[in-house]
């Protein structure tokens, strides 16, 4: 199987990341996570494939992943 394609591969990313942030305007936290989450389900069943998938998810958790998650709170 390939490799996951982690290389920018959107026409127009700006655009997509517009309509990203724009799709939780206006929610609160419990409800943009909801949407979030509805996002990833129905993105991973596009994608179809568990090997990808799991590949995604481990990319998530790694050290290189990591650095884009948010701090806890102090």
């Amino acid at each position: 199987m390939p490799e996951l394609n982690t290389q920018p591969n959107l026409a127009d990313p700006d655009a997509f990341y517009a309509k990203l942030i724009g799709l939780h305007e206006g929610l609160s936290l419990e409800d943009s996570l909801r949407v979030n989450a509805r996002l990833i389900l129905l993105l991973a069943n596009h994608i179809g494939d568990a090997q990808a998938l799991e590949q995604a998810i481990t990319l998530c958790v790694s050290p290189r992943g990591r650095a884009a998650a948010p701090s806890a709170p102090e």
